[in-house]
């Protein structure tokens, strides 16, 4: 099987010759059965060259077509043993392909943080000297770096969504109880000072067929504290999220935290202590299971 042309010689006297096929290329599964029957010559004889191990078989011509390792075309003509070989040399050269993929993102992620460190550090440096100090003397001299990367890690919660802390930890289950995990450690900066709110959040929820890694509900908490936040939408975030990746029956979370921004600044009440909540599903809908879930997260010892 062949793509061809017809090419028509002109005689002497300007006429139409006989026409005489050119091929273009033979289709792609007689190039991998060949090159396939060369790697065999080249197992039982040494002296044979090996064919070119190239996962993607490209066909040079005007317009290259590629067939990948999904085309059924490509297997055509092929014996078993062929087709098995064929199919471990692509999976192994996806794999490869994806190793550098993730590879070369984490290089553009270093060099990029390598550009927003340098920033950051050099706007540092402009704030000591607006507030009278001297960012050259010793106690100061490493402290806009230092101050730079713990700004990074502070909002590292940007860097990561709910589907990567979950990591796949999405699990069948038919338990239909109230499922509790309270005194989750949070810490966050309220986006109107950049000073720390800290304190704890309890999760509870009702699982509908799915459940969720008890871990990964921190894990979650912890991907919208770490951001630059106000403690409302922050409860509503880890709601939502819960919701997104399991879709119970309920969900309920609760906040309690203390502002520094009330603290150390403005009021300067150091005492208080916010309490915010977010309902979703029969939580919301019914006032028994709502009043089970704050009696689970109040009655503990303190």
């Amino acid at each position: 099987k062949m793509d061809t042309v017809i090419a028509q010689d002109r005689t002497e006297d300007g006429g139409i010759g006989e026409e005489k096929p050119t091929v273009l290329c033979p289709i792609v599964p007689e190039i991998l059965t060949k090159q396939l029957n060369q790697e065999e010559e080249t197992i039982s004889n040494p002296a044979v060259p090996s064919a070119s191990s190239s996962s993607a078989i490209s066909v040079s011509s005007e317009n290259e077509a590629t067939i990948s390792n999904d085309d059924p075309a490509i297997f055509e003509g092929m014996s078993k043993a062929q087709r098995a070989r064929l199919r471990k040399r692509l999976r192994k050269e996806e794999a490869e392909t994806q190793e550098e993929e993730r590879t070369q993102k984490k290089i553009n992620m270093r060099k990029d943080e390598q550009v927003k460190l340098g920033k950051m550090t050099e706007a540092c440096r402009v704030i000591l000297e607006c507030i009278g100090e001297d960012p050259e003397r010793e106690g100061l001299c490493k402290t806009p770096e230092r101050w730079a990367k713990a700004l990074l890690f502070l909002n590292h919660g940007y860097k990561k969504s709910v589907e990567e802390v979950t990591n796949e930890a999405v699990f069948e289950e038919d338990h239909r109880e109230m499922v509790v995990v309270r005194d989750i450690d949070i810490h966050s900066l309220c986006e109107h000072h950049m000073l720390p709110f800290t304190g704890k959040v309890h999760v509870g929820y009702i699982p509908n067929g799915k459940i969720l890694g008890l871990s990964k509900i921190a894990r979650i908490a912890e991907v919208f504290a770490r951001r630059l936040q106000v403690q409302e939408r922050l409860t509503t975030q880890i709601a939502d999220a819960l919701v997104d990746a399991v879709s119970p029956l309920g969900v309920g979370v609760v906040v309690e935290c203390s502002h520094f921004c009330m603290v150390m600044r403005g009021v300067q009440k150091s005492g208080s202590t916010t309490v915010s909540s977010s309902v979703r599903g029969c939580f919301e809908t019914d006032p028994k299971t709502r009043a089970e879930f704050f009696s689970l997260i109040n009655n503990r010892p303190r």
